[in-house]
């Protein structure tokens, strides 16, 4: 693990800064990855890992295992802020999604997507984690970005979803269901495409 990841873990605090694109701090998770994932190029992990008798799928689930910790661990220290922050006598966000369970159910497609997108080139070849870090930030940050404007623009999202905890509760808490969903079945897709590509390399 790379030192910077328990450093961004405390950025989950930022949920208390008033209008702020709360999304951002989930993709903080995913520079703390990058980060990882380019340690392990620089002191030549992968190499001297896939020397060792284990499995090149084994290599590829460890990875995804602490992945996975890392991004329970964020969203988890994300809650305790998020409900500070809705007990705050101020209006909500004004530039987004407020600090609420709708934020928590789209950030868990945010890190699908994210992992998806960047360990489906990351283990095409180890060696270009640069690569696969910049098309999984583009990608992240569209999707930042039309999740915002939907917001605005959406009445569903604007006057049901982006409001304080815990008006419609309920429909929150479906959406985070389907949210938590998707973010298995990418993160189930993203091992599958990781573990083809990385056992067809040459190392």
């Amino acid at each position: 693990m790379h030192p910077t990841a328990p450093i961004f873990l405390m950025l989950s605090a930022m949920l208390l800064i008033p209008n702020y694109p709360y999304y951002v701090i989930f993709f903080y998770t995913g520079l703390a990855i990058f980060f990882t994932c380019l340690n392990g190029r620089e002191n030549h992990d992968v190499a001297y890992t896939v020397q060792l008798p284990v499995a090149k799928r084994d290599v590829v689930k460890a990875r995804f295992a602490f992945v996975l910790v890392l991004e329970g661990v964020q969203t988890a220290a994300a809650v305790p802020f998020a409900a500070l922050r809705q007990s705050f006598p101020m209006p909500g966000n004004e530039v987004g999604m407020d600090a609420n369970v709708a934020l928590f159910a789209f950030s868990f497609v945010l890190l699908g997507l994210f992992n998806l997108v960047f360990f489906s080139i990351y283990y095409r070849n180890v060696r270009k984690v640069g690569k696969a870090f910049v098309v999984s930030s583009i990608t992240v940050f569209v999707y930042m970005g039309i999740l915002e404007v939907c917001t605005h623009l959406i009445p569903f999202l604007r006057n049901r979803m982006d409001t304080p905890d815990p008006q419609y509760l309920t429909e929150k808490l479906i959406l985070l269901a389907a949210g938590i969903l998707l973010f298995a079945v990418l993160t189930w897709a993203a091992y599958q495409n990781a573990v083809r590509r990385f056992e067809a390399q040459d190392l």
